[in-house]
């Protein structure tokens, strides 16, 4: 078989019409390859790296709940414009492998709309988005405190940035770009690929979702098994509406709750985990 073959496109909602049956693909094991290399700059290494890093917190002498994983941490101490500077130019380069993507798409006749990654419905987006954080989040923070208090899961700490005037934005940014690069990576184009390398789409859902879950692993095992949960949730989604925007909407509105209320309320109720 050469290096460029003719397959039909994986099936979408009409929300997210797929590029044309005839549209020139590389062959299956190019298309594995591209898959690999997108995840090997991506997720797929933060999932190694995740992994590792649960290894050494089981051999820590500390229970997991008397152990802690921040999110967002200055990078430049007592210089807050240099701060700042190191901030954003994380969340910008960190979009990479989604740039790398769209590109990806273009190269085989497709594009972002392929997967939902686009504006052409907001309101339905946001409302969809909206009720989705809802119920991930609510569900998500159910099984932190409660994993947490069972010393399954260690003490997140969403933040800690230094009080800077900046701060809420780099959090905002931040959530953004979590919603962004997981959704677009790990839900619309990896089910998108591997619909087109024949994958029945239950199984696609089951290898995203378990993605999801080892590049949290470093928040401990109950965090583990509460992404895979949101991580069928949203395979599921997108297989029922083909779009993944109401996904990053949805991802960006749980962490932005996540890292900007936590600056306000942990250490005030006193049932979250400090």
């Amino acid at each position: 078989m050469t290096d460029e073959t003719r397959h039909p496109a994986a099936p979408t909602s009409d929300d997210a019409p797929a590029a044309a049956a005839d549209t020139a693909l590389p062959s299956p094991r190019l298309l594995r390859w591209e898959v690999l290399c997108v995840l090997a700059l991506s997720l797929g290494a933060a999932a190694v790296s995740a992994t590792i890093s649960f290894a050494g917190v089981l051999t820590a002498p500390e229970s997991l709940a008397e152990q802690t994983a921040t999110l967002v941490r200055p990078r430049a101490d007592q210089r807050p414009w240099l701060d700042l500077t190191y901030q954003l130019y994380a969340v910008v380069f960190a979009l990479a492998p989604v740039l790398l993507v769209v590109h990806l798409l273009h190269r085989t006749g497709e594009n972002a709309r392929t997967v939902g990654f686009d504006v052409r419905r907001p309101g339905s987006d946001l409302l969809r988005g909206a009720a989705l954080a809802a119920l991930i989040g609510s569900g998500g923070l159910a099984v932190y405190v409660v994993s947490w208090r069972l010393g399954l899961t260690v003490t997140i700490d969403p933040s800690t940035l230094d009080g800077n005037w900046w701060d809420t934005l780099v959090l905002v940014l931040q959530a953004a770009k979590n919603g962004v690069l997981e959704e677009v990576i790990v839900v619309g184009y990896l089910l998108h690929r591997l619909g087109q390398l024949g994958w029945s789409p239950w199984r696609a859902i089951l290898l995203s979702s378990v993605l999801r879950a080892f590049y949290h692993l470093y928040q401990g095992v109950g965090m583990f098994f509460g992404n895979l949960v949101m991580g069928a949730v949203f395979g599921w989604f997108y297989h029922r509406y083909g779009r993944v925007m109401p996904l990053v909407v949805a991802h960006t509105v749980i962490d932005v709750v996540a890292f900007v209320g936590s600056v306000h309320l942990i250490g005030r109720l006193d049932w979250l985990p400090v």
